[in-house]
């Protein structure tokens, strides 16, 4: 989910938005390269929209269906699923390389590159444009909601049952191990998934009106209400990728031992750290 992040941010921000404010006509700007990049952008943004998706029912299969958790919470499923994933996402994308063409010619050598003009009018390229919108991120939206609504239902009712439980043995003012896990459990999901929702709504807002009032056809006009929307929409969909790739990292044990591991190993070689042990 983190690789899938950074790759938006690094496919998307690096080299295509900030490339042609630092290096203008290098050799990112080639139409054939341009063309790949905007490829590579929309593939890395319908995996980490999908993967979110991923985690959302992982968390739910974990926490609500006790017989399915043997078998689906596994090392060998989530290979499958990642896998599956990243190729059905890549498979979808690849319209994406022959939606632009190059934006100027000069001395032979196409540069750069622009949406067809005939993206906004050929039959099939709007039934692509509907299809993508469906998948990414309108579905995604309804599942991660769905999935959520049922975890939270299920953790409630779970924990109303081992209150009363507790209640009754005479152990309710003791602290409980598991309520405290599932406690944990939602935090972390509601986290990721509810960082995904508010940050994509602007972004879902944008895309179905593009397809209900055709704005897509207007001259970039930033003091236009539509372009400012999009816009913003835009920077809240890879501030997104940003934010997830930190709650994935904090919120894993693991990860917070090894980077305390990484920190200590250079003291530790320092010459003045023998000193201090003595």
């Amino acid at each position: 989910m983190a690789v899938a992040d950074l790759s938006v941010m690094v496919f998307d921000v690096i080299l295509y938005e900030i490339k042609d404010s630092y290096f203008p006509y290098s050799f990112f700007n080639y139409t054939p390269i341009c063309c790949v990049n905007i490829f590579l952008i929309m593939a890395s943004v319908d995996c980490s929209v999908w993967l979110t998706v991923a985690f959302t029912f992982d968390r739910f299969v974990a926490i609500s269906c006790q017989k399915l958790r043997t078998t689906y919470c596994t090392v060998k499923t989530a290979t499958v699923v990642i896998a599956v994933v990243c190729s059905l996402s890549s498979l979808q994308s690849v319209p994406g390389y022959f939606a632009v063409e190059p934006r100027e010619i000069i001395d032979n050598v196409p540069w750069s590159c622009s949406i067809k003009a005939s993206f906004y009018t050929l039959p099939i390229w709007q039934a692509f444009w509907w299809l993508d919108t469906i998948l990414t991120p309108f579905v995604p939206f309804v599942l991660v909601i769905l999935f959520n609504a049922m975890t939270i239902k299920h953790i409630q009712q779970a924990n109303r049952i081992r209150r009363a439980l507790r209640g009754k043995s005479g152990d309710q003012n003791c602290k409980d191990p598991e309520m405290e896990t599932r406690r944990k459990s939602m935090i972390i999901l509601l986290a990721i998934s509810g960082n995904f929702i508010i940050l994509w709504i602007i972004t879902l807002v944008s895309y179905v009106s593009v397809q209900f009032t055709g704005a897509q056809l207007l001259v970039a006009d930033y003091n236009d209400p539509f372009t400012i929307l999009e816009q913003s929409g835009y920077i809240l969909r890879t501030l997104s990728c940003c934010t997830n790739t930190f709650i994935y990292a904090v919120s894993q044990r693991k990860f917070k031992e090894e980077l305390k591991s990484m920190i200590k190993c250079p003291v530790a070689a320092m010459p003045f750290s023998h000193k201090l042990d003595k």
